[in-house]
């Protein structure tokens, strides 16, 4: 694999001064390290500046990871991603398993580390076509660096290959502790969440908490400059993390890091609901959105200069007792909603739940019933790609609505369904999706190629 220098096509002027003899006194502790990251991020500045743009994100659901417009810093693959594709066998979990030797894995490195054993991703965000991460946990609880088990692997041809890198110092989502989230705003700037917060500037080289002051971070989106998250006052237990909430407030910072703020009087305080369902988080490019539980919609800009004000409410029959409801965007103003109401749980035709989908080219103001997706199954993500198809993610599989039909089809998929299903699913192009399997033991990242019409694990190992 050609190195840095090889790739750039050029050497950087400050790594090439380290590698000369030097002979007077030696500097402060830290100096060469701190010289190092600016170098880098000075080079992915330049990057950003002249290359060529990837396709940003026009759909997204209530869990999904946010897709921006970034360049990509490896070779574009050769061809889709398949099930194991780049295995090499046993890793060391002692070593990769929360924490990667800081001269080893960060963002910036040539030398790749191994994906610990039995990785288990519980969440995936991708920031180009080709470069993402994936969280989640890994190895053998006890035999992980510190005890620690919470893992992090990165991809820069889209699932083709995967390598091993830093992941914040903490356990999975137990009560108040823990993380099982991630989204990436860029290169440099991501987080880690739920129900803990975490941050990196540095590409995921190191990751430092932010203090909530006792409070869960349930949601969490970026988008332009900014990065927005609701936090929760919650009770619950164990893995129920998001469990017993009483209120939510949606807080904002800057992207590069700052302080963290309440966005306005209207999104603060927010209650859980009768239903149950916790409020829900999108953005676009210009405007971003929350759903609370009562079928209330708040909007405002996504640069931080303004509150977010009520924008309306879903249709009335997304209102009713036990109906869950999944929100979409399309743009700025376009939106989509899914109603989902329990249906039968009979042996002998399996979960069923009625799968109303609306639309709304006015911000939330007036909808108007788009289709009624398959009822086998229960639905747990909601995306439309730029082309304008539909997609719903089950514990059945993958459903598919191409744009200007009304009959839904059955994304076809290389590998058996994963248990559990589809946990979520997005398109991040017109041609490209992910999508992530419900049971974290399935150990892959799903991508399509073609639209949504077919599917292909890609194996989160090296």
């Amino acid at each position: 694999m050609a190195d840095r220098h090889d790739r750039n096509g050029r050497g950087d002027d400050v790594d090439a001064w380290l590698g000369e003899r030097i002979d007077p006194l030696a500097p402060p502790p830290g100096t060469f390290d701190l010289i190092k990251r600016r170098a880098r991020r000075r080079k992915y500045r330049r990057l950003a500046i002249t290359a060529t743009s990837a396709a940003f994100v026009v759909a997204a659901a209530v869990t999904v990871p946010q897709v921006v417009n970034l360049p990509v810093l490896s070779e574009n693959p050769t061809s889709p991603p398949v099930a194991g594709a780049g295995h090499s066998g046993s890793m060391t979990p002692t070593v990769y398993g929360s924490a990667v030797p800081p001269s080893t894995a960060g963002s910036g490195e040539s030398r790749l580390a191994p994906v610990p054993d039995n990785f288990r991703p519980t969440s995936v965000t991708f920031v180009s076509t080709r470069t993402g991460w994936v969280i989640g946990q890994a190895s053998t609880p006890g035999h992980c660096f510190t005890n620690f088990c919470t893992s992090v692997a990165r991809t820069n041809d889209a699932g083709r290959t995967w390598s091993g890198v830093h992941a914040p110092l903490t356990g999975a989502p137990d009560g108040a502790t823990g993380v099982s989230q991630i989204r990436f705003l860029e290169l440099d700037d991501g987080w880690a969440y739920g129900p803990g917060l975490y941050a990196t500037h540095s590409g995921g080289a190191t990751w430092e908490p932010v203090d909530t002051g006792g409070q869960r971070v349930t949601d969490l989106e970026t988008v332009g400059q900014r990065v927005f998250a609701l936090w929760a006052t919650c009770t619950g237990t164990g893995s129920a993390y998001a469990g017993h909430c009483t209120s939510f407030t949606l807080y904002s910072a800057p992207g590069r890091g700052g302080s963290w703020t309440p966005v306005g009087p209207t999104t603060t305080g927010l209650a859980r609901g009768s239903s149950g369902q916790a409020p829900a988080l999108t953005l676009t490019g210009s405007r971003g959105y929350l759903l609370t539980a009562g079928g209330t919609l708040y909007a405002g800009p996504i640069d931080g200069s303004a509150a977010w004000q009520k924008a309306g409410s879903l249709p009335g029959a997304c209102d009713t007792a036990g109906t869950a409801t999944l929100i979409g965007t399309v743009d700025a103003t376009d939106l989509l909603a899914a109603c989902l109401s329990p249906g039968s749980n009979a042996a002998q035709t399996g979960k069923t739940e009625q799968k109303l989908v609306y639309s709304s080219s006015d911000g939330g103001a007036s909808w108007v019933k788009l289709a009624s997706a398959p009822a086998a199954g229960t639905a747990t993500s909601l995306s439309a790609s730029p082309s304008g198809s539909l997609l719903l993610a089950t514990d059945h599989g993958i459903e598919l609505l191409p744009k200007g039909t009304s009959t839904w089809q059955d994304a076809a998929l290389a590998a058996p369904v994963p248990a559990g299903g589809f946990s979520y699913v997005g398109m991040t192009t017109s041609e490209q999706g992910i999508a992530l399997p419900a049971d974290p033991s399935a150990g892959a990242v799903w991508f399509s190629f073609d639209g949504g019409q077919t599917w292909k694990p890609s194996a989160v190992s090296s």
